[in-house]
C-alpha cells in the first residue's frame, strides 16, 4: 500500500520548506537539482539566502543550465530590451540568486555551484565557475553524482489526483533523476531527501516520466509560482537558412531525428516543413546554393529530395519547438514501440495500422516557448502515447539492455548538434576555448557523435557557420587546428555550414582538408590552403578550384532572393515574441552596436548622424516605444538621434525579406 505524506512535510510556503529541510538535512546542504526548466529557483534561493546569511551552514549545488534573464546595458540597450523582457518573462519572474551573484563572482566561501553544462557564454568570466565545473559527458553524470554523497534533491513536478492517489510528473526532466536516484540505492548510500516542488503550469507527462506519492519525501505547493522560464524565439538570417537547406537533404525519410537548440536547429526545422510542404520551391533554393551539386549527390547517397512519405521518428536529448512545428507539419509522424517484436514488425512493414502503444517522440528534458509547453499538455490529453519522456541513459546511448531495440528503432538516425569551430581535419570546438574557459559545456554532443558511428546507417551532423564577427572583423570558423577539442577528429563524420556539406568518415587527411575548404569562405580559402600546406598536410600543387570561390555572403543572399522575395523566409518563420514596431528597431539597434566595435563604424555612425535624411515608416512609433519622445535631457537627446540615425539608414535593408549573412 502506497504511504500518504505526512502533513507536515506538505508545504505551501517556501521558507518554511526550507528551514524544514535545513533542520531535517542539517548544517552541510549538498543538493542536486535539475537542469534548465525543473529548476525550482524559489526554493534554490530560500535555502542559498539561508547559507549565505549563515557563515556555519554550507551548500554546494550541482546542477546544470542555471536560466537567468538577460541583463541589459544602460542606455538604448536597457530602453530596448526591458519592456520586452518584462512583457516575456514577466515582472515577477524569478533568476535563481546564486547563478547572478555566481555570474559577477560573488559567491559567499560557503557556498559552492558545481554545472556540467553552462548557460552558453553566460559564466566566461566568472573564476568561481570556471574552476568548480566538471567536464562529463551527460550519460555519466548520474553515475558521478551518486558518490557526492548528496543529501537534499529537489526538482519543480507536475501533480496529478487520481483515483489510485496522489501521482508525480517529472514533465521537463526525467533525465537524471531516476537513474540517479536507482544509483544511490544501488551503492548503498543513503537516499537524498528528495522535494518535489509543484509548478501548476508544468505540464503532465505521464508514461516513464510518471511517479508515485512515495517517490518524494516532502512537497511544496506555493501559493504563487513564477511564470515557466520561456526562451525567446530568434531571428534567422540568409546564412542560416542556407545551412538548413543543406542539412535537410540530409535527412533520410523514414529515419530518426536528433536536433538541438538555436537560430541552426529552426533553419533546419523550417528547411525540413518546406521540402514536405513546397517541394519544388525547397529544390529551387538547393539547386541556386548547390550548382555543383555535392549535396545533391550526398541526399542520393543517405538523406533525400522528395517529401516524407514514412515520417520521422525523434529521440533527442532535448525536446524543443522544432519538434512541435514537424509534428504539427505532418513530418514527424513515424512511430517507435518499446517491444522488439513490434519494432521488427513496423520496421518490415508488417505492423498492422493503428497498433496502439508507439510514440513519435522520445526526450530526456524538454525547453522551448510557452507554445510548446501548451502543444505538450494538449498532447497528453489527446494522444499520451505521443511523447515519451523518459532516462537520459535511454535517449543518449545505445548500452545496456534496450540495445537491440534502441538501434532499430533509430535505423536512419541523423543526429544534428551545432558547433562554434571545426578544423580542416574533422576535430570540432563546441564547448570550450584554447585558454580552458568552458563556454558552454559537453552535454550529450560526444554521445550523440559516439552513437552515430555505432548505428549501421547513422550519421552524425555538426553544424556550425562559416564565420563570425568579432570587433567588427570578419573570422574564419574554420581553422586548420585550434588548442582545444570537443570532438576528435577519429570521430569526423558529416560538416555542414552555409556553404555545403562536408563528409568525411573514412577520408585521409588531404581529402579532408579539401572538403573543408569547399565548405569555408572564399576569403579565408587561400590562407587556410597555405597553412595545410606549411604543414605538410596538403598536397604542395594542390590549387583551390574557381568554383569554391563563389562562397560568398553575396552569393547565399543571389540564390535566396526568390523564396526572400516571395516571404518563403522570413527572419520569423514560427512567430515572433518581439511586436511588429521592436522587429523594425531591431536591425538598427543591431547596426549600431556593431558600429561602435571599431573606428571605421564609430565614424560610420557620425556620418549618419550628419546626414538629415527622410523620415521612414514607424519612426515615431520606434521613439515612442524606447521612451524617447518629448524634450528630455541631452543625453536622452542624443540617444534619440541615434535611433532616428540608425532607423533611416537599415530602412532599405528592413523591406527585404531577410537581415544580411
Amino acid at each position: 500500500m502506497i504511504q500518504s505524506m505526512p502533513p507536515e512535510s506538505r508545504h505551501t510556503d517556501t521558507e518554511a520548506c526550507a528551514h524544514h529541510i535545513a533542520e531535517r538535512v542539517g548544517p552541510d546542504l549538498r543538493i542536486a537539482a535539475p537542469l534548465g526548466l525543473g529548476k525550482p529557483h524559489g526554493l534554490l534561493n530560500a535555502l542559498y539566502r539561508l547559507t549565505r546569511d549563515d557563515p556555519s551552514r554550507s551548500l554546494s549545488l550541482y546542477t546544470a543550465l542555471s536560466l537567468t534573464r538577460p541583463r541589459p546595458a544602460p542606455g538604448l540597450e536597457a530602453r530596448f530590451m526591458q519592456p520586452f523582457l518584462d512583457r516575456h518573462f514577466g515582472k515577477d519572474a524569478e533568476d535563481p540568486e546564486y547563478a547572478l551573484d555566481q555570474a559577477r563572482d560573488k559567491l559567499p566561501s560557503n557556498v559552492a555551484v558545481h554545472e556540467f553544462y553552462m548557460q552558453s557564454g553566460a559564466l566566461l568570466h566568472s573564476g568561481s565557475a570556471q574552476r568548480n565545473y566538471i567536464s562529463q559527458n551527460y550519460t555519466h553524470v548520474a553515475r558521478d553524482l551518486a558518490v557526492q554523497d548528496i543529501n537534499v534533491l529537489v526538482q519543480l513536478v507536475a501533480k496529478r489526483d487520481t483515483p489510485d492517489g496522489v501521482r508525480y510528473s517529472m514533465s521537463c526532466n526525467p533525465d537524471l533523476t531516476l537513474d540517479f536516484i536507482d544509483m544511490v540505492a544501488a551503492s548503498g548510500k543513503p537516499r537524498p531527501f528528495c522535494v518535489a516542488v509543484v509548478h501548476p503550469g508544468l505540464p503532465y507527462v505521464s508514461g516513464h516520466a510518471e511517479v508515485g506519492a512515495d517517490y518524494f519525501d516532502a512537497e511544496l505547493r506555493p501559493a504563487h509560482s513564477a511564470p515557466l522560464f520561456a526562451l525567446p524565439r530568434q531571428p534567422i538570417d540568409v546564412a542560416e537558412y542556407a545551412l538548413g537547406l543543406h542539412a535537410s537533404a540530409l535527412v533520410k525519410d523514414g529515419g530518426c531525428l536528433q536536433i538541438g537548440i538555436g537560430a541552426l536547429s529552426d533553419a533546419l526545422v523550417r528547411s525540413l516543413m518546406l521540402r514536405e510542404q513546397d517541394n519544388v520551391a525547397w529544390r529551387r533554393a538547393l539547386v541556386a546554393l548547390d550548382p555543383r551539386g555535392a549535396t545533391h549527390a550526398l541526399a542520393a547517397r543517405m538523406g533525400g529530395l522528395a517529401p516524407f512519405k514514412a515520417g520521422l521518428y525523434g529521440s533527442s536529448e532535448m525536446v524543443m519547438d522544432g519538434f512541435m512545428h514537424l509534428a504539427r507539419a505532418g513530418i514527424l509522424r513515424r512511430r517507435s514501440w518499446d517491444n522488439l517484436a513490434l519494432e521488427r514488425a513496423s520496421a518490415q512493414g508488417r505492423l498492422a495500422e493503428g497498433t496502439p502503444g508507439g510514440h513519435y517522440l522520445r526526450g530526456a528534458f524538454f525547453l522551448g516557448s510557452r507554445d510548446l509547453y501548451r502543444w505538450i499538455g494538449e498532447l497528453e490529453a489527446s494522444d499520451p502515447d505521443a511523447l515519451d519522456m523518459c532516462r537520459v541513459s535511454n535517449v543518449n546511448q545505445l548500452y545496456g539492455d534496450h540495445q537491440a531495440l534502441a538501434s532499430l528503432q533509430r535505423r536512419g538516425a541523423r543526429f544534428f548538434n551545432t558547433c562554434m569551430m571545426a578544423t580542416l581535419m574533422g576535430s570540432a570546438v563546441s564547448d570550450g576555448l584554447e585558454n580552458g574557459h568552458v563556454v558552454s559545456g559537453v552535454g550529450g554532443q560526444f554521445n550523440f557523435v559516439a552513437m552515430a558511428h555505432e548505428l549501421p546507417d547513422g550519421r552524425s551532423v555538426l553544424l556550425l557557420r562559416s564565420t563570425r564577427k568579432s570587433k567588427g572583423t570578419v573570422e574564419t570558423n574554420i581553422r586548420f587546428n585550434y588548442g582545444h577539442t570537443t570532438i576528435a577528429r577519429h570521430l569526423r563524420d558529416l560538416f555542414v555550414t552555409e556553404y555545403g556539406v562536408a563528409d568525411l568518415r573514412g577520408k585521409t587527411d588531404a581529402e579532408c582538408i579539401e572538403a573543408m575548404l569547399s565548405i569555408s569562405d572564399a576569403r579565408f580559402q587561400d590562407a587556410l590552403c597555405a597553412e595545410a600546406k606549411a604543414e605538410g598536410k596538403l598536397a604542395a600543387d594542390f590549387q583551390v578550384p574557381e568554383k569554391w570561390r563563389r562562397n560568398t555572403p553575396g552569393h547565399l543572399r543571389d540564390a535566396l532572393a526568390p523564396l526572400m522575395q516571395a516571404k518563403t523566409l522570413t527572419p520569423f518563420p514560427f512567430g515572433s515574441d518581439f511586436t511588429g514596431i521592436e522587429q523594425r528597431l531591431l536591425p538598427a539597434l543591431q547596426w549600431l552596436q556593431g558600429g561602435q566595435a571599431t573606428w571605421r563604424g564609430r565614424f560610420g555612425i557620425l556620418r549618419e548622424l550628419l546626414r538629415r535624411g527622410e523620415p521612414v515608416a514607424q519612426e515615431a512609433e520606434a521613439i515612442v516605444r524606447m521612451g524617447l519622445e518629448g524634450a528630455g535631457s541631452v543625453a536622452e537627446r542624443f540617444e534619440r538621434r541615434l535611433v532616428v540615425a540608425a532607423m533611416r539608414h537599415t530602412a532599405s535593408r528592413e523591406d527585404r525579406s531577410l537581415p544580411a549573412a
